[in-house]
C-alpha cells in the first residue's frame, strides 16, 4: 500500500491544519514524522506528495492519558443527505403516461444546464409544446424532453442536426454528416418527435395528422417494433445504435430534472402532489426535502412526520425524519427513531454511522462502537466507521486498542485525513524517555 498522502492545491487549509497537527506532536511523536517546517514552506503550486508517517501497528510507549485526553480527536461528519421512496426499477418505467415533473421544473433544469439553449422559441414555449403534444398522445412528456436534450445536448447541438431544423431527436439522421428531418417550426419539431414515440409504444394512429417522416416506415417494415416498444430502456440498440444505455441514459436526466431542490419550481411540484395525493407519504417525503434545502427546518420535520406516520416501516419516512429530528437539538428522539431503524434496517450503513456520532455526542461510547461496527459491516471499505470506533475507544481511555483501530482504518484508506489527522494527536500522546545525563 502506497505511504503517501496527496496534498492537492485547493487544499491549502488542510496543508496548514498538517503542519499545526506536526507541531502539536514534535516533541513527543516518532522520528518518522514529516518537519512541520518542510509542509508549511512547500510552495502549493501543483499537487504535492507528502511522504505519509508509518506509525505502526502498536504504539511504540505508554500514551499520556492526561494529554490524550485533552485533544480534539476528529470524525468524518454525519450523512445528511435525505432519501425519497426507492424509484421504479428503470426497465419499468414505461414510455406512455403522466408527467411527473411539472413544466416549470423542466424549464428551470433546461436553464440550469445550459442557460442559452439554442432554439427558434423560448424554452418555456418549448417545454409547453412537449406537454401539450405528448399530453395529447397519452406520451410521458417531462421524459420525452429528456430524450431531446439528451439528442441534442441540452439544446447545444455540435452534431449532424442544426438548430434551424427544429428536429429534437435526430429524426432522419444517419451519421456521415447527414442532416436528417427538418420542421418549419419547433411545435412541428416536438409534435414529430412524440409521433414517432408513438409509433414505437401504440399501435393507435396519432390524434393529429401524421407529419413523422418516418412513421409510416415502422407502421409498415417494422411490426417487431410497431407498438412493441413500451418501455424506455427498451429504445436501447433500437432507436440509437449501438445504444446499449440509451433509455437509461434518458432516464437518469429525467430523476435529475424531478429531483427536489429549494426552488420555487419544486415547491410548487411539492405543494401539487401533496394535494392531488394526501395519503401518500412520498408526497410528504418530497415537499419535506424541498422544506429542508429552502431552510425550513421545522415545516420539513412537519412533512417528514406526516410521511411517517402513513408509511411507519419506510426506510426513507424514518431516515429522514431522524435526520431532521437530529437537526433540530433533539437528541433523545432522534436516537429513538435510529433505533427503529437499527431494528427494521440493520444493514443501512448511513443510519448505523449517524447514531454512532449521536451516542458519542451523547457520552455512549460503548454504544457508538456497535453502532459504527454496524457501519463498517455494512461497508467494510469505511474508513470514517473505523475510525469512529477508534474514537470512542480514546473516550473510553482505551488508547492502546484506539491505536490500532487508527492503524486499520488507515490500511482501508490511506489518504482519509481524519485517520491522518488521529494518528497525528494520539502519537504526540506517546510517552518518551528523559534523555539520560552524559558522564564527564
Amino acid at each position: 500500500m502506497p505511504s503517501i498522502f496527496p496534498c492537492h492545491p485547493r487544499r491549502t487549509l488542510t496543508a496548514c491544519l498538517l503542519a499545526c497537527l506536526v507541531t502539536s506532536a514534535a516533541a513527543a511523536a516518532p522520528s518518522a514524522l514529516p518537519a512541520a517546517d518542510e509542509i508549511a514552506q512547500r510552495p502549493i503550486t501543483g499537487p504535492v506528495t507528502i511522504t505519509r508517517p508509518d506509525f505502526g501497528s502498536e504504539p511504540p510507549a505508554p500514551i499520556d492519558k492526561k494529554r490524550a485526553a485533552a485533544l480534539p480527536f476528529r470524525l468524518a461528519p454525519a450523512a445528511t443527505l435525505p432519501l425519497l421512496p426507492d424509484e421504479a426499477a428503470p426497465e419499468s418505467v414505461t414510455i406512455e403516461g403522466p408527467a411527473e415533473a411539472t413544466p416549470e421544473q423542466m424549464a428551470a433544469f433546461i436553464r440550469r444546464r445550459n442557460p442559452q439553449p439554442k432554439l427558434n422559441c423560448t424554452v418555456e414555449e418549448l417545454v409547453n409544446y412537449y406537454y401539450e403534444e405528448a399530453g395529447r398522445e397519452g406520451i410521458r412528456p417531462d421524459i420525452a424532453l429528456c430524450q431531446a436534450l439528451k439528442e441534442t445536448g441540452f439544446f447545444a447541438y455540435g452534431g449532424d442536426v442544426i438548430p434551424s431544423q427544429n428536429n429534437f431527436c435526430g429524426l432522419g439522421t444517419t451519421g456521415g454528416g447527414v442532416r436528417g428531418a427538418k420542421f418549419a417550426t419547433p411545435e412541428l419539431g416536438v409534435r414529430a418527435h412524440i409521433q414517432h414515440l408513438l409509433a414505437y409504444a401504440s399501435r393507435e394512429l396519432p390524434a393529429t395528422p401524421v407529419i413523422d417522416p418516418r412513421y409510416e416506415l415502422i407502421v409498415r417494415e417494422h411490426p417487431d417494433i410497431h407498438g412493441q416498444i413500451t418501455r424506455w430502456t427498451q429504445l436501447n440498440g433500437v432507436w440509437a445504435v449501438p445504444g446499449k444505455t440509451y433509455g437509461q441514459d434518458i432516464l437518469r436526466l429525467w430523476a435529475a430534472a424531478k429531483a427536489p431542490d429549494g426552488s420555487d419550481a419544486s415547491l410548487a411540484a411539492a405543494m401539487a402532489k401533496v394535494k392531488n395525493a394526501p395519503d401518500d407519504a412520498s408526497a410528504y417525503l418530497y415537499r419535506g426535502i424541498v422544506y429542508e434545502k429552502r431552510g425550513d427546518l421545522a415545516a420539513a420535520q412537519s412533512d417528514f412526520t406526516a410521511a411517517h406516520t402513513l408509511a411507519p416501516h419506510e426506510l426513507a419516512a424514518l431516515y429522514d425524519l431522524a435526520l431532521s429530528t437530529t437537526a433540530s437539538g433533539d437528541r433523545k428522539r432522534a436516537l429513538a427513531l435510529y433505533d427503529a431503524l437499527r431494528e427494521e434496517f440493520p444493514d443501512f450503513a448511513p443510519a448505523a454511522y449517524n447514531r454512532g456520532l449521536l451516542a458519542l455526542a451523547m457520552n455512549r461510547p460503548k454504544d457508538a462502537i456497535d453502532d459504527f461496527r454496524r457501519a463498517l459491516n455494512a461497508n467494510p471499505q469505511s474508513a470514517a466507521a473505523e475510525n469512529g470506533i477508534a474514537v470512542a475507544r480514546i473516550a473510553l481511555r482505551d488508547y492502546d486498542a484506539a491505536w490500532r483501530t487508527l492503524h486499520r482504518a488507515a490500511q482501508i484508506n490511506n489518504a482519509d485525513f481524519d485517520v491522518l489527522a488521529n494518528q497525528i494527536l494520539l502519537a504526540a500522546c506517546v510517552r518518551q524517555e528523559p534523555a539520560k545525563a552524559k558522564k564527564k
